[in-house]
């Protein structure tokens, strides 16, 4: 259904995917009126995205729908989390990684909610129903942008239905690009990309193979690797093994080897060595890139998601710092439209996202360098002691190369926004960012280190849709009132927090931390200071652009 002919709304956003939809879930649950337009009708086989990360599953736990995304999976909630190399489905294992992704339901001391393998389509949908329960959100399906134009204080937007041809205006506070790498929002304000748009070719296949998990001794895993010079190809389930669905990824190498007109059948054949029936549900032909934005913003229009960074999907990044992307962008916008927040907080959104971006960019590069055809050995398959002494050295070889790729909670959860103009410095060093360990800190811009409660409840449960103060030791009253006072006064959201357990004070090496709306560490100290405005206006923006608001760590964090 088309917006009326005159549409109003805060925020325009234009695509439907996951980034576009989590946009709306944060703006939406804060009262802020969106319009999200999409012109496809989001139904299709071909999900690029099967992870959603131990990050991106807490902020569904926020929004209140983390348990409806298990319950909604087609894999179930006790399916291995396990990657497997192999040479063959008939003939050997090189290398287990267990917990791939950290998709292991066991609960884990650093964060709220384990990752899962679960079809992109799943999540879109249980995305969706979420935003269809908040009453100032609409979505508007086979609606395309056509053009945008903006003002000091509005973006008018033209589009129409791909219907019936049906136009519309829709005028807007704010428009974000949520619309994937082919961006037309991006194309509209003249944003060029930067990078390798051609790193290699690929085919992604969804087919049907119901004798497939049958047809091999090696058990379940989500991964499978066949490590082999012609088709190093990787497949995994889309079920849990009833229906038989399941995706498979091959790229196109310089083998002479036409990928583009082989079935899934044949694939299998020639790769995992075994002959089952097959029934392709598409074929998704795509250029893995490497690029980032130049700028992620044009005035009262934003881009988020694939529109302004895309990268392999070796590591399950994508989709996931999309979403990353919606919940930075979102509260901001939000306290930029309730009046609480200033005017240098939207340009926090690039300065704090960029690094984060191409950080993730470099891991994904590094992981799609090494793909099953660079991993083979002669006699992988032989018998015997030379053959058991080649597949070991593989195997090392593989666990060496690859771990990155399946254990990523040091970059997943150990991103930080050093140097932000939003976060108030406690002196304190930056934490290494190491691809595989992750060491929780609470030193201001990182993730506030997660902990379970005694009652069995996720400390992150006390956090809420605007600032938290958590208090990790007895309080100072008339301080915690000071500070409360003062977002009083500017319309600031702010919780209080008092878990009343001791090793939390350890945990974040201070008495108090704010916590962001993104659940990350604006500030911490051992005391309230005697007027905590500038705190308050740093961490909203209340503050111009090129003249930050400074900082002595002494003062400010001891005090």
């Amino acid at each position: 259904m088309m917006p009326p002919a005159n549409a109003h709304a805060d925020v325009l956003i234009v695509g439907a995917g996951p980034v576009g939809l989590s946009l709306a879930i944060e703006l939406g649950q804060r009262g802020i009126a969106c319009i999200i337009v999409e012109k496809n009708d989001r139904v299709g086989y071909s999900p690029r995205a099967k992870t959603t990360n131990t990050r991106t599953r807490e902020h569904l736990r926020r929004w209140g729908i983390a348990e409806r995304l298990r319950d909604a999976s087609p894999i179930p909630r006790d399916y291995p989390a396990r990657a497997m190399f192999v040479t063959s489905f008939t003939g050997h294992v090189l290398a287990t990684f267990e917990n791939a992704l950290n998709c292991s339901s066991e609960r884990n001391e650093w964060y709220s909610e384990s990752a899962q393998w679960v079809p992109q389509y799943t999540l879109e949908q249980v995305l969706l129903e979420r935003v269809r329960s908040l009453p100032n959100v609409s979505v508007r399906f086979r609606c395309r942008l056509e053009s945008v134009e903006q003002s000091a204080s509005e973006v008018r937007s033209q589009v129409v239905d791909v219907d019936s041809g049906e136009p519309a205006t829709i005028r807007a506070a704010y428009l974000v690009g949520a619309d994937g790498a082919h961006s037309s929002v991006r194309n509209l304000i003249s944003v060029k990309m930067e990078g390798r748009p051609d790193l290699a070719r690929f085919v992604n296949l969804i087919f049907y193979a119901p004798d497939l998990a049958a047809s091999h001794p090696f058990g379940k895993a989500i991964h499978y690797w066949f490590v082999n010079r012609e088709l190093p190809i990787i497949i995994g389930p889309m079920d849990d093994g009833v229906d038989g669905k399941w995706f498979l990824g091959v790229p196109i190498l310089p083998n002479g080897l036409d990928v583009d007109r082989m079935d899934a059948t044949e694939i299998l054949r020639r790769a995992a060595g075994v002959d089952v029936k097959t029934e392709v549900l598409s074929t998704d032909p795509w250029t893995s890139s490497s690029l980032i934005a130049e700028s992620y913003s044009c005035g009262r229009i934003f881009l988020a998601g694939d529109a302004c960074h895309t990268h392999p999907p070796f590591g399950g990044f994508g989709m996931n710092m999309g979403i990353g992307d919606a919940v930075d962008l979102g509260w901001k916008l939000a306290a930029t439209l309730q009046g609480w927040g200033g005017s240098a907080l939207l340009d926090a959104y690039e300065i704090e996202r960029r690094p984060v971006h191409q950080l993730v960019l470099n891991e994904a590069v590094a992981n799609q360098a090494v793909l099953g055809n660079a991993l083979v050995r002669d006699d992988l398959d032989a018998p015997g002691p030379e053959g058991e002494r080649v597949r070991a050295e593989v195997g090392r070889a593989i666990i060496s190369a690859k771990r990155r790729e399946f254990d990523t909670l040091g970059v997943v959860l150990g991103y930080h926004y050093d140097g932000s103009p939003l976060i108030v410095p406690d002196g304190s060093p930056a934490p290494d960012i190491d691809y595989s360990t992750y060491t929780p800190s609470a030193r201001p811009g990182c993730l506030a280190p997660h902990a379970w409660l005694a009652d069995g409840s996720s400390l992150y449960d006390l956090f809420g849709l605007g600032f938290t103060l958590l208090v990790l030791e007895q309080p100072d009253s008339s301080g915690v009132a000071r500070l409360l006072e003062a977002a009083a006064a500017r319309d600031i959201p702010l919780d209080v927090a008092t878990p009343n357990e001791p090793r939390l004070g350890r945990l974040y090496q201070a008495a108090y931390a704010l916590i962001r709306p993104d659940q990350h560490v604006a500030w911490r100290g051992d005391a309230i200071p005697e007027n905590p405005r500038a705190i308050l206006d740093c961490l909203c923006g209340n503050f111009s652009p090129s003249e930050p608001v400074a900082f002595s760590a002494e003062s400010e964090v001891a005090s």
